[in-house]
């Protein structure tokens, strides 16, 4: 639950630096901030905590607030990410290079 209050105030203030100006209206110049709302049936918090949980993973804030950290990450933790980054790049690589070869026989009809 900590983290995903953490993440949240994280969030507000990310949606909060991307707003977007509408134009004036009666005089006033207002803000649109963009960002997910939940509403909460019945006074069940829960529940609305796992559908906002669900949106923020399926509007790919979840990714956002991960890959944004302020913490400092030690050298053997850069050296696995690095790691897990290369061999994701291998196994995409040989799986385009076999997909691409699979292409050109279907054209050339072997």
């Amino acid at each position: 639950m900590n983290h995903l209050s953490r993440s949240l105030t994280y969030s507000l203030s990310f949606f909060q630096r991307t707003t977007l100006a509408p134009p004036e209206a009666h005089g006033h110049q207002m803000q649109w901030i963009r960002g997910i709302r939940v509403k909460v049936f019945n006074d069940n918090l829960e529940q609305a905590l796992n559908v906002l949980e669900r949106k923020m993973k399926s509007s790919g804030m979840e990714r956002l607030i991960k890959r944004h950290t302020d913490h400092h990450i030690k050298n053997s933790e850069k050296r696995v990410l690095a790691r897990k980054n290369l061999e994701l790049r291998i196994r995409s690589e040989e799986l385009s290079r076999k997909l691409r070869s699979i292409l050109v026989k279907k054209i050339r009809g072997l």
